[in-house]
């Protein structure tokens, strides 16, 4: 087992998320590498990575749970699935950055929201670990408990 795959054996939903978003980050500076030194080949694969990372994160969504956040996310995700494909064939370094520059500003909420234990509680089950599965969810019993969770997820 290797020092990735250990350091993620651990990790919360929204950490693996916040992991899976680095990957296609790491994945778009390696085909910015690639259009630099004209290597068509390296290029199509960090891309190709890259796209297979951001197509998965749009088909973990759950529109008919995460309501409208969901549906933006899915937007988001289509917007840079087709920026990267257009960069990409147009040789496009800046292109690539953009989307980068895109990810870090959606990766870096995700960072706020792995902060927030009760954020990590409140996920799908089907997107939490195992481990987090098996902790008991709090409930929210009282308006201000409701109204507190609604202003810690205003963007």
């Amino acid at each position: 087992m290797n020092y990735q795959q250990q350091s993620l054996q651990g990790a919360t939903g929204v950490e693996l998320t916040i992991a899976l978003y680095d990957g296609a980050v790491r994945f778009l500076h390696r085909a910015i590498r690639a259009v630099e030194e004209d290597d068509v080949i390296e290029r199509r694969f960090a891309v190709k990575r890259a796209v297979d990372i951001i197509i998965y994160l749009q088909a973990c969504l759950r529109t008919d749970v995460g309501g409208e956040v969901a549906h933006s996310l899915a937007d988001f995700y289509t917007a840079m699935f087709q920026r990267v494909l257009e960069a990409s064939h147009d040789h496009s370094a800046e292109g690539l950055l953009e989307v980068i520059a895109c990810l870090r500003n959606v990766r870096d909420a995700w960072t706020i929201v792995a902060r927030d234990p009760q954020a990590n509680s409140v996920m799908p089950r089907d997107m939490r670990t195992s481990q987090e599965n098996n902790r008991p969810i709090p409930l929210v019993t009282t308006r201000r408990d409701v109204e507190a969770g609604a202003a810690r997820w205003s963007a």
